[in-house]
């Protein structure tokens, strides 16, 4: 049981640590590629540049850099995942030989913490996405040069799904 405990919790962190991306999107503004994304912290920032010339791109590029932060909330609680998950490990059985121990359930409770932590915070992230693209799409309704800015999504035919073509490594 402690070898899967630790095979689990090993592929778990060299998940997180795939996650980190090491290259940023591009958008193509005059046939030149722009970084969108010139650091992790400021999400967007590249943008800026461009989407200040609009008044309403500029809020919602505010927006999505704001509801881009890390909050204390999943902080914690992807912290406690961690704390149940190390105690877990520590605990003894007690000489106990039942089929669901305190420790078996400090374990698998933290690692299902963990894993709500990550898809709640990948849920949101990936709703705050729209908000970007409704920036660089307000700002292509009145200003020139255009931004193309890839994977796009079609949000007005009601789908929700559309095709695009980026670069990530």
């Amino acid at each position: 049981m402690t070898k899967l405990t630790i095979l689990i919790v090993s592929w778990l962190m060299v998940l997180s640590a795939q996650a980190v991306e090491t290259c940023s999107r591009v958008a193509t503004i005059n046939y030149q590629e722009v970084l969108v994304d010139v650091s992790s912290k400021n999400k967007g920032e590249g943008l800026r540049y461009y989407l200040q010339k609009d008044p309403v791109s500029k809020s919602l590029l505010d927006e999505y850099q704001q509801k881009n932060q890390t909050t204390w909330k999943s902080a914690a609680l992807s912290t406690l995942g961690t704390g149940m998950v190390i105690a877990g490990l520590i605990r003894t059985n007690d000489g106990k030989n039942e089929n669901f121990t305190g420790k078996n359930f400090l374990i698998f409770g933290g690692l299902g913490t963990i894993i709500v932590s990550y898809f709640v915070a990948k849920t949101i992230e990936v709703n705050n996405e729209t908000i970007l693209n409704r920036s660089v799409e307000e700002y292509n309704k009145r200003n020139t040069p255009r931004i193309f800015f890839a994977p796009s999504t079609d949000f007005k035919s009601g789908t929700g799904m559309g095709v695009g073509v980026g670069q990530e490594f």
